[in-house]
């Protein structure tokens, strides 16, 4: 088995057979091509409303059918409905795509009687929550579908993806992606099921699932923590919302437990011994989801990254319940796709959002900062960057992923069905970086951002991590930190050398560079009192091919 085979079955994504389709056209009342839909290789959606107009909020009822017949197989309109044919409920869903035309919707399954009911969508496991995701502003139609294989890849519950292309009332909607809504499921996040009457002893501690996130498009109910973000300009406040037990099922000593064991959590953080490893923060948080977390969000540089679309959960006591970020969800606007604050550029990390945008009502809790802030932490980070770019993060695996859908929906004949429908190509869609005159333009920005990426976060991740001999003795230390008027750094090195000393922005810009001969081993120290604006900064020590690096903040 090669690696693109490896990769895309690890995917649950079968793209592996084309069949060139034709395509016929007629002038529609808009006054652009509308396509006469005939047949796909994707699998075909067809939904019915019944002539009702599609709310944001409640569901209503409607009917749906889906074509599919097989790997590689040709299926028509007429087709019957051979993969799902029932009720379901319908909703608009997101918050700003509500905007473009092209929707995107929530679907439940449903019995007769209106009651919710699970059932298996092209392949994928049972459930009774979906989402006909639109992909509009990404013109690639692959970002999310990407970032959720790459999430997979890492060994974590991302939601599995299937392509596929929706009739809406008669009417021919493009290339949709339906994809597995977060919840608490055996098959998606599994953790224990929370009872309204778990609310004592071990059945009280999960399981939970909590978001940071708009609280338009479904949500709302939580709480504010007490800790504001870092470089906020206004009064800004980081807001938890529960996502399960949902607002209306969670019971009043639920919602307590919860708000203390994020309470407990931050203040350990927050505390001057949140490193120790009895009593400090990893008491608290499933610290390998919070590394795979991070590097996710910095692999697509995802400018909603800790601060929207971010997911957490908790599973009881007895089950090794701490707190473990993802899953990860809401890629639109990452691999370079965003024209505001972090920018679509292949160079930054996104942990400076608060700093490059601190007018921003939704900011990064304080939590990244102090974590970088424990050798052990950034020993991690590297360590599974390494790990994961010499196995499921390697450019040419990534690549042939794009590479492989790209080519299906171009053979097919369906990202033309879909451009045909919504003619965007060559067109500024908010909040596009690039805008390419083509569908090909588009794919191959997207190759050459990733490529770019990976490489610039391989030549910089050391900014921001230090992979150590536990056993040198080489040591850094920097203070104080938070930083006033000037600090300090402090090394000790075990024999003669030359000693760089450098400062860097978080966005790996150079403020300060400056070369040390020390003639014998020994403690030096090295203070700068140049100013700083308020924001991060990574100090970069190296000693011969040793290097440490530690992250300082000025408030």
């Amino acid at each position: 088995m090669n690696h693109l085979e490896y990769f895309i079955k690890k995917s649950d994504l079968i793209i592996k057979f084309i069949i060139p389709l034709s395509l016929s056209l007629s002038l529609g009342p808009a006054g652009h091509a509308q396509v006469t839909f005939t047949s796909s290789v994707l699998p075909i959606v067809v939904i019915d409303t019944h002539s009702q107009d599609i709310p944001d909020d409640p569901k209503i009822p409607a009917s749906m059918g889906i074509i599919y017949n097989g790997h590689g197989a040709t299926n028509n309109i007429t087709d019957p409905y051979n993969d799902f044919n029932g009720n379901i409920g319908i909703e608009l869903r997101g918050s700003s795509s509500q905007s473009f035309p092209k929707k995107q919707y929530g679907i439940e399954v449903r019995d007769t009687t209106g009651n919710a009911i699970d059932a298996s969508l092209l392949g994928m496991p049972a459930k009774d929550d979906w989402v006909l995701y639109a992909a509009y502003d990404d013109k690639t139609l692959v970002r999310d579908a990407l970032a959720y294989t790459m999430g997979r890849a890492q060994g974590r519950y991302a939601s599995r993806v299937q392509f596929c292309e929706l009739v809406l009332n008669g009417v021919y909607q493009g290339v949709y992606v339906l994809l597995e809504k977060i919840k608490r499921d055996k098959y998606r996040v599994n953790i224990s099921k929370l009872k309204t009457s778990d609310n004592s002893g071990d059945a009280i501690t999960g399981g939970y699932i909590i978001k940071i996130d708009k609280t338009t498009g479904g949500g709302g109910a939580g709480w504010s923590s007490s800790y504001p973000p870092l470089h906020r300009a206004y009064n800004q406040v980081v807001y938890f919302q529960y996502s399960y037990p949902k607002d209306v099922d969670i019971t009043a000593q639920q919602q307590a437990y919860i708000k203390q064991y994020m309470d407990a959590f931050e203040n350990t953080l927050s505390s001057s011994g949140f490193r120790d490893t009895v009593s400090g923060y990893q008491k608290y948080i499933d610290i390998d989801s919070f590394v795979d977390f991070y590097l996710m969000m910095e692999a697509t540089k995802n400018p909603d990254g800790y601060r929207l679309s971010t997911f957490m959960y908790k599973d009881k006591d007895s089950k090794g319940g701490k707190l473990s970020m993802g899953p990860i969800w809401d890629f639109n606007e990452g691999f370079g796709n965003v024209d505001y604050c972090t920018k679509g550029n292949p160079e930054g990390f996104v942990t400076a959002y608060n700093t490059i945008c601190p007018t921003d009502y939704f900011l990064i809790p304080f939590w990244w900062d102090k974590l970088f802030q424990d050798l052990a932490f950034n020993n991690k980070v590297a360590k599974r960057w390494a790990a994961l770019r010499n196995g499921p993060f390697q450019t040419q695996k990534i690549l042939h992923y794009v590479d492989s859908v790209a080519s299906v929906l171009t053979t097919s004949s369906a990202q033309q069905r879909n451009f045909t429908q919504w003619p965007i190509l060559g067109q500024y869609v908010w909040p596009n970086y690039y805008v390419g005159n083509s569908y090909t333009s588009e794919i191959t920005w997207l190759k050459n951002w990733i490529t770019q990426r990976m490489n610039w976060l391989d030549a910089n991740i050391q900014t921001i991590t230090v992979v150590q001999n536990r056993e040198s003795q080489f040591e850094v230390l920097g203070f104080p930190n938070p930083v006033t008027s000037k600090f300090t750094i402090q090394y000790t090195i075990p024999e003669p050398a030359d000693v760089t000393l450098e400062i860097y922005t978080a966005l790996g810009s150079k403020i300060e560079s400056s070369l040390i001969h020390h003639a014998v081993a020994g403690a030096y120290g090295w203070e700068y009192s140049s100013y700083l604006s308020p924001g991060t900064y990574i100090v970069r020590v190296q000693m011969n091919q040793e290097v440490r690096h530690l992250r300082l903040t000025k408030q």
